[in-house]
C-alpha cells in the first residue's frame, strides 16, 4: 500500500489515530450508506472503531508509565489533527487531552497555530508560549503533532525544565535511541519503549 503512489508511507505511520473533517467524515457517510442500503461496510466501520479505540490506548499508554493520572501535569506539543494547519476538527490531542484532564491531570499545551482557539474549545488547558514553557514542571512532555519545530528539539532543555524526564513520542517522529542518550525515557507507538542507559 505504501508503495501506491496515491497513498503513500506516510499515511501508515503509526500514531494516536487520524482526524480532520473529510476522512472521518467521508467514513462515517460510507458506513451510514452500506446501513441504509442494508450492506454492512464492515471494513470501514472497523476503520473508523480501531481509529477510536487507538485514542483510549494511548491514554493507557501514559497511564501504565505515569502510574496514574490524579495530580499529574503534562505538557502537550501540537493540539491540531495535523501540522501547518490551525484545524481542531476531531483532533486525537483534544480527545486525549481531555481525557487526561478528566482523570484528574492538569495540560500545559502549546500549539504554532492552533492554541487559542484549542483553549476556548476545552477549558482548564492551560495556554504556553512555546516548548520550553509547556514543560516547566510538568511529570511528562507528550508529542501529539508532528511540527517541523518539535522534531529538533533541545533534550537538554527539556530535561531541566521536566519533573521527571518521560517523552511520550505518538507521532514516531524521534529514534528512541537519539531521546534515551539524552537521559529520557522514550515511548513511542508500535516501538519498545527505551530507557536511558545507566550512565546517561
Amino acid at each position: 500500500m505504501g508503495l501506491d503512489n496515491r497513498i503513500g508511507s506516510k499515511f501508515l505511520h503509526a500514531g494516536p489515530g487520524f482526524g480532520g473533517s473529510c476522512f472521518p467524515k467521508d467514513l462515517a457517510a460510507l458506513v451510514q450508506t452500506g446501513e441504509r442500503v442494508g450492506y454492512p461496510m464492515q471494513i470501514a466501520g472497523a476503520a473508523a472503531l480501531i481509529n477510536e479505540q487507538q485514542r483510549n490506548r494511548m491514554i493507557e499508554k501514559i497511564t501504565k508509565e505515569i502510574g496514574g493520572l490524579k495530580g499529574k501535569t503534562f505538557a502537550m506539543l501540537g493540539l491540531s489533527f495535523k501540522p501547518n494547519t490551525n484545524d481542531l476538527r476531531d483532533s486525537p490531542a483534544l480527545a486525549i487531552a481531555q481525557e487526561l484532564m478528566k482523570q484528574g491531570a492538569a495540560v500545559r499545551a502549546y500549539d504554532p497555530a492552533a492554541l487559542e482557539e484549542a483553549c476556548q474549545t476545552i477549558s482548564g488547558l492551560a495556554p504556553c508560549k512555546d516548548a520550553y514553557d509547556a514543560a516547566q514542571g510538568a511529570d511528562a512532555l507528550i508529542l501529539m503533532t508532528e511540527w517541523n519545530q518539535f522534531r529538533t528539539l533541545d533534550f537538554d532543555r527539556l530535561k531541566t525544565a521536566l519533573r521527571q524526564p518521560i517523552f511520550f513520542d505518538l507521532r514516531n517522529v524521534y529514534e528512541p535511541e537519539r531521546v534515551a542518550a539524552f537521559g529520557f525515557r522514550h515511548i513511542s507507538v508500535g516501538r519498545p519503549s527505551k530507557a536511558p542507559s545507566p550512565t546517561t
